[in-house]
């Protein structure tokens, strides 16, 4: 049992992030990605939590699962939207019973089929606050490079995120594409007196329209020269595959010479592009 905190502060870390799946054949894939992962000695992985606290079981036993199971150290994701503070401390308390100790506290976001919905809690601050109560968890928080969506002011956006990540453990950012964001957002925060480290969010390109329309609900930018990249070679499946995951390896080199504290991968539960960069990187 390995708190994040504690392999942020012996070194850099390498992690991935997995989603629960729904169905029997999509659990069997994200097996088979795991196996595939797992080679690579990732510092942690991370599971996903749905929306108003859809997956709330399926997240639980993924993670479950995989620190038992694997003897890789595996973050929960966990959201207060949509949940009341009796049904946070539960399931902080089954996580600490199964021995998992480390959490990443979001707000979330609000179910989609209703507008009422319990909500005791209703910012980030408030959930790691919480944790902090109930167990000895290493937290993490989101950051978004590129400002967080609701965000009044590039000012505002950048104080609350130090504010959170003084009491967090350490942050994982939304992705992004090119790495003037992140490395402006780090400039931002320590002229703020924040120091907590800050992982970026990579996520290889396979399919750019399904990457365009993630980045837009992630309020991240989709740089016009490398829409035009991709436009370029869009009938060819092959090339652009190649091309997200080149784009990919040129955008973690340059954050991996910035001194940047490690790296975190949206798979989509899928291991080929992660591992062929992890291959271009040396990191394999």
């Amino acid at each position: 049992m390995t708190k994040i905190r504690d392999l942020l502060d012996g070194g850099r870390t390498f992690s991935f992030e997995f989603f629960p799946p729904r169905t029997d054949e999509a659990a069997r894939e994200l097996e088979k990605t795991i196996g595939e992962l797992e080679p690579l000695h990732p510092s942690f992985v991370s599971v996903t939590y749905g929306a108003g606290g859809s997956t709330r079981e399926r997240t639980r036993d993924v993670v479950v699962h995989i620190e038992r199971d694997t003897g890789i150290t595996a973050m929960a994701h966990l959201t207060c939207i949509a949940h009341t503070r009796e049904q946070l401390v539960s399931l902080l308390e089954e996580y600490r019973a199964a021995g998992i100790q480390n959490i990443l506290a979001l707000a979330g976001d609000p179910p989609t089929d209703t507008v009422d919905f319990p909500h005791d809690l209703t910012y980030a601050l408030e959930l790691v606050r919480l944790i902090r109560e109930v167990g000895d968890f290493s937290i993490g928080v989101a950051a978004h490079p590129e400002l967080h969506p609701r965000s009044s002011s590039r000012d505002s956006d950048r104080r609350h995120l130090a504010e959170k990540l003084v009491e967090a453990d350490f942050g994982i950012t939304q992705f992004f594409f090119e790495a003037e964001p992140y490395l402006r957002m780090i400039d931002e925060l320590a002229a703020l007196g924040c120091t907590t480290p800050v992982l970026p969010g990579i996520m290889p390109v396979t399919n750019a329209k399904q990457v365009q329309r993630f980045a837009q609900l992630a309020g991240a930018a989709f740089p016009p020269h490398l829409a035009a990249r991709f436009a370029a070679v869009a009938d060819d499946p092959v090339a652009v595959r190649a091309l997200g995951v080149e784009i990919a390896t040129d955008l973690c080199r340059t954050l991996l010479d910035a001194g940047v504290p490690g790296l975190h991968f949206y798979t989509l539960n899928r291991s080929p592009a992660t591992r062929e960069v992890y291959a271009n990187l040396g990191l394999s």
